[in-house]
């Protein structure tokens, strides 16, 4: 039955017939039941028997049914100019799946053809069958079902998803309601297995790129573990799950996948590159050589010219490092960072190291802190030596050294410890755990007879434990507080100084030598300690306290008026100019608000002024009404309120209108 075209009025019988025969005919171009055809699916095609006989042909194919052989075959690769092509895989910028079949499309065996009235031809012959009972690849309702139209499949066999045993992927269609076990029925029937059994891998695949190529890469590794737990097999997904975890600065994981990814396909490029680029940045120089020159693959020219500049540098540092020219050994370890290896935390450490010993401390200490974490990622990675030591040791042998240097010896024993349980063949790491021990008894010793007086004896203890390490500030430090307490200021003094070069922040030291250059009478050198100490620690009344009665040492040695000069104290209330004009000659600086009661901006900073009185106890600070004064106001020229001069020997030397509270104790602790 034809339609005519002409508009018909009501619902005649041959419209009801043509409308139910529509229903119940699927073809490929009206199926608006499901999502569109996805020919990357891993699920087997399938042809529902007729109700007609079966019809016999030469070709193998079996009766009233297209074999899955004619498809897609999961396990079936196919060549490109690298070795193996994978579908979805992530190179650079992240590519879009393409079509997940053989050759570029899915094909059916050389000889067969599939005509457009639903026949297949194969060979000479010909299998003819109506469209009504072929279902296309994928075509699984949204509930996971298989769609049956009732009236065209009259099989007593059902047909259900397997579970990825045999010849079948995960979601394969199989005949005959079961799949052949293997294993046990355990593994057919995990819930993880029933649960993915419908999950299209290839599906969470795109959407995981399409996720990364937004920087989305935490949705984008959560897309890929679902592929991954669909298809364990699949080396693309391992590739690209590494691909997000790079983006995630999580290295260690990224280079685990990237080796499942080689070892499920030895002959991934994509995967070895990526693996090889890895390694390479985290110093690695054979094991990234053994990947990026992959045989029967030309290497990326750039890569191999990063690898050759890093092995370069990296060779030149232990050279410079065995002969401790630690200035060379650092300038190299910089530009083997610099040149590619710039997640290496083993280079890293070897900065700390060459800081270290160069009596940089601090820097050194710093520069561990931002040593890469790294954990084991394999087993050529945790073998990789570095300057003789296993890499991991070297890690622990540069804590423990700065450690140590840092006073901590408990950390210090810990680490070094651990560096010869990784590796206890090196000599060098026996030996550093033999120093810090001896070290770590020697203090322990000295800090036990200085806190009973015995202060020779402490002092010998703590050059006991120089002879270990002669650059150890703490044992110097701890020695010139023994030299302090038998009155021998000239070697406190030295002691310190030695301490200080080694570490030039280091409180104690310092505080030691300020005392000690007071007892010397040498004030100036005392009072510039006292100062460095007020700039770290401008709220110790203890450090101000030593400061002030430095300066007035200093200034009577000098010959200068000190009568007027008082440590503390509130802030004086001056109403007369005669007043004003003594108070801001006194020695010292002076810092005076001149304000107003009824003023709100006066009101909120006069409680301020307060607080850095007691907080500067050296300065003098004043206040001045210019309103009950118009006097002082007037030859001090001052205009708005609330206003702060600072004076310096009755000359003015900063004046501010309104300023911040931050920015009035700042020009008090500049002026202090």
């Amino acid at each position: 039955m034809s339609h005519t075209g002409k508009p018909i009025s009501g619902l005649g019988l041959d419209k009801v017939t043509d409308r139910f025969r529509e229903s119940v005919t699927c073809d490929d171009t009206n199926k608006p039941d499901f999502r569109e055809l996805d020919l990357g699916s891993p699920i087997s095609p399938l042809r529902v028997r007729s109700n007609g006989p079966a019809v016999s042909s030469s070709s193998s194919s079996s009766s009233g049914s297209m074999s899955g052989r004619n498809g897609f075959n999961p396990v079936q690769k196919r060549p490109d100019s690298g070795g193996n092509s994978h579908s979805g895989e992530l190179s650079g910028s992240v590519e879009s799946s393409p079509t997940f079949s053989p050759g570029g499309s899915r094909g059916f065996k050389p000889g067969h053809r599939r005509s457009d009235s639903g026949s297949f031809s194969v060979g000479s012959g010909t299998v003819n069958s109506p469209a009504v009972n072929v279902l296309p690849t994928g075509n699984i309702c949204p509930s996971g079902k298989i769609l049956k139209t009732g009236m065209a499949c009259r099989s007593s066999k059902t047909d259900v998803l397997g579970s990825g045993t045999g010849n079948y992927g995960h979601g394969s269609i199989m005949r005959g309601g079961g799949a052949t076990k293997s294993g046990g029925d355990a593994a057919a029937n995990s819930p993880v297995r029933k649960v993915m059994s419908g999950v299209n891998p290839e599906e969470l695949k795109r959407a995981g790129n399409e996720h990364y190529k937004r920087g989305q890469f935490e949705e984008a590794l959560g897309y890929y573990d679902r592929a991954i737990a669909a298809s364990p097999g699949n080396a693309t997904c391992h590739c690209n799950r590494a691909a997000a975890l790079i983006g995630l600065k999580r290295l260690s994981e990224a280079v685990r996948e990237c080796e499942e990814a080689v070892r499920l396909d030895p002959g991934y490029v994509r995967a070895r590159h990526r693996l090889g680029s890895l390694l390479l940045s985290l110093g690695q120089i054979e094991n990234a050589r053994r990947h990026l020159c992959f045989p029967g693959h030309q290497p990326d020219p750039m890569e191999m010219q990063k690898l050759q500049a890093v092995e370069i540098h990296l060779n030149k540092c232990t050279i410079a490092r065995k002969n401790d020219d630690w200035t060379c050994a650092l300038s190299e370890c910089d530009s083997a960072i610099a040149s590619g290896a710039n997640a290496s935390p083993q280079l890293f450490a070897c900065r700390a190291e060459a800081l270290l010993k160069l009596q940089r401390l601090n820097d050194a200490d710093l520069s561990l802190s931002n040593v890469p974490e790294f954990g084991t990622s394999s087993h050529f990675c945790s073998q990789t030596k570095f300057f003789g030591m296993l890499s991991e040791a070297y890690l622990v042998f540069v804590r423990a050294q700065i450690c140590m240097a840092l006073g901590r010896f408990e950390a210090a024993i810990t680490s070094a410890e651990k560096a010869v349980q990784i590796d206890a063949r090196n000599i060098e790491v026996s030996l550093l755990l033999n120093k810090v021990r001896s070290v770590a008894r020697a203090r322990d010793r000295g800090n036990s007879l200085f806190k009973s007086e015995k202060f020779s004896e402490a002092c010998a203890a703590y050059g006991e434990g120089l002879r270990f390490d002669s650059s150890n500030s703490v044992l110097y430090c701890n020695r010139a507080a023994c030299w302090s307490s038998l009155g021998q200021w000239e070697q406190s003094l030295a002691d310190c100084n030695k301490a200080l070069g080694i570490q030039p922040n280091y409180t104690k030291a310092l505080l030691r030598r300020a005392t000690s250059n007071s007892k010397l009478h040498r004030w100036a050198d005392a009072v510039r300690d006292y100062e460095v100490l007020k700039k770290q620690h401008p709220h110790d009344t203890g450090i101000a306290e030593s400061l002030f009665h430095a300066q007035v040492d200093l200034m009577k040695s000098r010959k200068e008026d000190v009568s007027n000069m008082k440590f503390g104290g509130e802030v004086e209330l001056v109403s007369g100019l005669e007043q004003f004009r003594a108070a801001i000659s006194s020695p010292g600086a002076s810092v005076v608000l001149f304000k107003t009661e009824s003023n709100p901006q006066c009101k909120q900073i006069s409680p301020f002024l307060d607080t850095l009185c007691s907080q500067y106890p050296s300065i003098n600070f004043l206040k001045v009404d210019v309103e009950e004064s118009p006097g002082i106001a007037d030859a001090e020229r001052v205009n708005n309120v609330p206003t702060i001069k600072i004076y310096k020997k009755g000359n003015r030397v900063k004046e501010m209108v309104c300023p911040s509270p931050k920015v009035l104790e700042s020009s008090v602790q500049h002026y202090s």
